[in-house]
């Protein structure tokens, strides 16, 4: 199996996702299960649904009792290394949240902006990230994010 690594910016880290389970993966996806590194009160563990040609990573947030808290949407950047079967995942700050009654909320812009600002991000990476992001939340809008949906329901069980 490959290694994973979740890579942000701000804070700057890179942690091996070595406790994730991968339990799909092929050149388009990686579906994951996991628990959270320090249990929170809203979740306890999840599932991802890396999108590796969009650029952005799916996740179901879950509390103790199994109930959805809500879906998380990543915008990320992914560096494949084939020599090591290694993936690290770039988190490009801006998030997309949908509560369970629909509302949908765009988090961390003043963080993408803060990374252009100090240099963190390049411009290139700030574009990109910018695309990734309006095309999902066009997918969200337009209907078409619900396949996203049903493929990960689908390695729920």
């Amino acid at each position: 199996m490959p290694t994973l690594y979740r890579k942000r910016l701000i804070p700057e880290e890179c942690v091996n996702l070595k406790d994730d389970d991968i339990v799909h993966i092929d050149k388009n996806m990686i579906i994951t299960k996991w628990e959270t590194f320090r249990p929170k009160a809203e979740f306890t563990h999840g599932i991802s649904y890396y999108v590796i040609p969009q650029g952005f990573k799916i996740s179901k947030f879950f509390r103790a009792d199994n109930s959805l808290a809500y879906i998380y949407c990543d915008i990320i950047d992914t560096d494949y290394t084939p020599e090591t079967d290694t993936y690290v995942f770039t988190d490009l700050l801006a998030d997309v949240i949908i509560e369970n009654d629909g509302r949908i909320r765009v988090v961390d812009l003043d963080e993408m902006g803060d990374a252009l600002t100090q240099g963190i991000i390049s411009n290139q990476l700030m574009s990109d990230a910018l695309h990734k992001l309006n095309n999902l939340l066009a997918a969200i809008y337009d209907g078409t994010f619900q396949k996203y949906i049903s493929t990960l329901d689908s390695f729920m069980s």
